[in-house]
Parts: structure tokens; C-alpha cells; sequence
């Protein structure tokens, strides 16, 4: 029996739930490595750690018989695939959160009246893209477009935006955040979720009788860390400000680093808990804090004018458009991690070309967060046949037994040792950049702003490396 049990905030109440159902396991809290935790009174149970929007998937496609993820994620699946083979077993309780459609304080859309009315081309933006699809056709949108993200899609809102699909604790929350919700599609919490044919076919007894003889009465945690209230306000495109797109995450540090040693202020970006628009005391330039994956193809489509990602990040993008209107305009020096393909120990091969035969056998199973990158990774060194497997997180976790080959990034290596993995070849290396669209540096209104900011931080950076 597999089971899939989730990574990050449901993680600790998962933990206790597993514990009272008489299946604890070793080694799985927030913050640990480990993907394999041991439970020691079902020894022929396996378990694997994922991030949650990759739990439905695994769960519905066969992977593993059994899963834990919020019902958000279940459904998001259904809403493209109403016959996958995933079964809603039970409700754990715990991580209860709303999915709501949601619009700018300032926007004129707002009520579903308004929008069933409204005769302009509606953008969507949210990391439930079937969800959203599923809402416009419902509504009668009569023009409509999604835009599909990794995270914070309400940062896009009211300029890049006029709708997005985002979780919350309540309709207060969002307020707080300048949002006003228009409609609940969803009230999530924790689920226990099969796989039909493992339900049907396998001997799922003992576990799924330990679940359910489990006390869910006090186990009210998981929830998502909500995002602060809004402190700078939305970019006004009229006067030639300038959009700059600050990411959250791993890579926040190192930029909260660089703007300090720059002597350049910012309100709202504390560490871990930055606002959707912190205040940057950089005249005519306003902020807004998303993803580093969003942010090239954002600053593509012209919702931001500058952004400091990845250049993992961009070069993925630009993989895929190779013609992008988005260019690198610093490299930051910082934040500096390899990319590169890994395997597990078992398998054995030391460098790539000796997968080009085991390609040939087998259909080389190739995972990663940088799709891009790993399709060319395939097809450049003849992987095939290759199937490429799109992850949202916690890669490490799919060697061996749901991929053959990895493509990751690493800073020193150690997680993917202690995960029994090696490396076998290195890709590239990569630092935060700083991107510009290149219709911005033509527009005279900003294209002097940009290069006082650019100067700025290439002198900050020449007086010694932020971090």
C-alpha cells in the first residue's frame, strides 16, 4: 500500500491525525528533508511526501493507492478531468479554507450581476486555472482569458487583472488585502483521498480502518499563512511608473540583502510575511510581491515593467519563447544555485550519455519544476523515448519510484544526498537577475527611472556582494 502525504502547512496536523489513527511516523514535521518517512507498526505501508497539488495527481493517475491534500486541489483536478480515478474517502477537518472569486476594492465588478453584464474582455488570473475556466463558462462570461500562476495571483489585481481565484480563512481576510469576494466556490479542508481501482482491487482495510477509527475533533490547524494587508498602493500605468516585481520565497533574503546595502527603503517586505504591495522608496516605482516562476512571462505580457527572478527561471521561459520580449538587465550576483540532473544511487550511470540506452528500453521518466528546460534537457542529449513529468515542489521526492531522472537546482548539494540521489551532470549555474520588458525601456516616461534604478544597484553591487 502507497500512501502520499503532504508537504508544508497541513503537515503538522497530517502528523497528528496519523499518530492518533494508530500509524505515526518518524521524521515527518515541517521542516524536515526526509520523503520517506517510516511508520513502524505498518511495515509494508509507504509513504512519500509531496507538495499538495501534486498529491491529487499522483493519487488519481495510480501512483498511490491512498492521499492527503485539501479537497481544493481534488477538485481543481475534476474540474478539467470529471472522470479521473480519485475517490473523496473522508473529511479530515483540519486546514479549512474558502476558494473565492474575488475583485479590487476599486473595481466597478462587483457582483456577479455586474460581471454576467459586463461586455469587456474579463482576464483571470489564479493557480486554479480549472476552477476558473469552470466559473467564466458558469457565469456566461461573454470574454474572458486565464492566466495561469504559481502563487499570489492577487497581486495582479486591479492593473493586470480584473478577477482572481484565491483561497482564504473568510471574506474579512481578503479584505484586508483591498479584495472584495464576489463568490465562494468552494469551502476546503483536509480529505483523505483513493485511488478508485486501489479501492475496488486492493486490500485497503487495515489502513482505511485506522483512518477512520482516528479522532479528527481537535485537529483544526493547517491553515496556509495569509498574506498582510496591502501597504503601498497599485501602479498607476497613466504616469509612467515604473512596475517592479519582488519575489517571495528562498530568494526574498537575499533581495531584502541587496535593498538594504542599496540604501533603498521598503515597507511591508518583512521576512516570511511579505505584503502583496509592499512601499519602496524609489520615486514613481511601486512594488508587488509574487513568484520568481510567474515573473518572466508576467514581465512578458507587460504586468510588470522590471522583476528580480532567476535566471533558472528566465532561461525556462525563454526556452519555450525564445523571441520574449524580456531581457536580462543585471545579474545580481546572489542567490547562486546549479542546475542539474540527478538520479537515484541505485541506478547505474554516472553521466548522461549512459541514460541514451536505457532510453531506449523504457520510456525515461524526466521530473521537474523547469518543464522547459527539462524537455530540452531530453531532447538535446536524445533521451527517448521520454515522458517529462511537471512538478509544483519537493522533487527530490519522485526518485525512483515515480521518475527516472530529475532536473533540479541545488545550492550545495547535501539535500539531494541525504536523499540517496547524485548528480550526473550540471546544466548550467544560476543568480537572481533583474528583467526588464523591453517595450518598458523603449517608453521614454520610464526608461530614465529604470536606469537610475539599475545604476543604483549595479553600484551596490561593485562595493561587495550583498549576500
Amino acid at each position: 500500500m502507497k500512501l502520499a502525504l503532504p508537504k508544508g502547512p497541513l503537515q503538522d496536523s497530517t502528523a497528528d491525525l496519523l499518530e492518533s489513527a494508530g500509524l505515526a511516523l518518524g521524521d515527518y514535521t515541517q521542516g524536515s528533508r526526509s520523503y520517506r518517512p517510516q511508520c513502524k507498526s505498518q511495515p509494508d505501508l509507504f509513504t512519500k511526501v509531496f507538495q499538495e497539488r501534486d498529491i491529487a495527481i499522483q493519487v488519481a493517475i495510480g501512483n498511490y493507492d491512498l492521499g492527503v491534500c485539501r479537497l481544493d486541489w481534488v477538485d481543481e483536478l475534476l474540474a478539467k478531468y470529471p472522470s479521473d480515478a480519485v475517490v473523496k474517502v473522508r473529511g479530515l477537518g483540519y486546514g479549512r479554507r474558502e476558494l473565492h472569486v474575488v475583485a479590487a476594492e476599486s473595481s466597478k465588478l462587483k457582483s456577479l450581476d455586474a460581471l454576467s453584464a459586463s461586455t469587456d474582455s474579463l482576464r483571470v488570473v489564479s493557480e486554479y486555472p480549472n476552477f476558473a475556466e469552470s466559473f467564466a463558462l458558469s457565469q456566461r462570461l461573454k470574454r474572458f482569458r486565464i492566466f495561469p500562476v504559481w502563487g499570489v495571483a492577487s497581486g495582479y489585481l486591479p492593473e493586470n487583472a480584473e478577477l482572481a481565484i484565491v483561497t482564504a480563512s473568510s471574506a474579512s481576510e481578503l479584505g484586508k488585502q483591498g479584495l472584495v469576494s464576489l463568490a465562494v466556490l468552494l469551502e476546503s479542508s483536509a480529505y483523505l483521498i483513493a485511488n478508485r481501482n486501489s479501492l475496488e482491487g486492493g486490500d485497503l482495510g487495515p489502513v482505511l480502518a485506522a483512518f477512520y477509527s482516528a479522532d479528527v475533533s481537535n485537529l483544526a490547524g493547517g491553515e496556509p499563512e495569509a498574506v498582510g494587508e496591502v501597504v503601498g498602493l497599485p501602479p498607476d500605468s497613466g504616469n509612467g511608473q515604473v512596475t517592479l516585481a519582488l519575489p517571495d520565497g528562498h530568494q526574498q533574503k537575499h533581495v531584502v540583502d541587496l535593498l538594504t546595502k542599496a540604501e533603498i527603503g521598503i515597507e511591508g517586505y518583512e521576512l516570511g510575511a511579505p505584503t502583496r504591495r509592499p512601499r519602496i522608496d524609489v520615486q514613481d516605482f511601486a512594488a508587488t510581491v509574487t513568484r520568481p516562476q510567474d515573473m518572466p512571462l508576467q514581465v512578458a505580457n507587460q504586468s510588470f515593467d522590471l522583476a528580480i527572478t532567476g535566471r533558472d527561471w528566465l532561461r525556462d521561459h525563454l526556452t519555450r519563447f525564445p523571441s520574449s520580449p524580456v531581457e536580462e538587465l543585471l545579474d545580481l550576483e546572489m542567490g547562486r544555485v546549479r542546475i542539474v540532473a540527478v538520479v537515484h544511487n541505485d541506478v547505474p550511470v554516472s553521466r548522461t550519455a549512459e541514460l541514451r540506452s536505457r532510453g531506449r528500453e523504457f520510456a525515461l521518466r524526466v521530473a521537474s519544476e523547469y518543464v522547459n528546460i527539462a524537455d530540452r534537457y531530453a531532447h538535446d542529449n536524445h533521451l527517448a523515448p521520454c515522458k517529462i513529468i511537471p512538478t509544483w515542489g519537493a522533487s527530490e521526492a519522485f526518485l525512483p519510484e515515480d521518475a527516472d531522472v530529475l532536473i533540479e537546482n541545488t545550492e550545495t548539494g547535501s539535500t539531494i544526498e541525504k536523499n540517496n540521489l547524485k548528480i550526473i551532470d550540471v546544466l548550467f549555474e544560476s543568480t537572481a537577475c533583474l528583467i526588464a520588458n523591453s517595450g518598458s525601456l523603449a517608453d521614454s516616461a520610464k526608461r530614465d527611472k529604470i536606469d537610475r534604478f539599475v545604476r543604483t544597484l549595479r553600484w551596490t553591487l561593485e562595493s561587495g556582494p550583498a549576500a
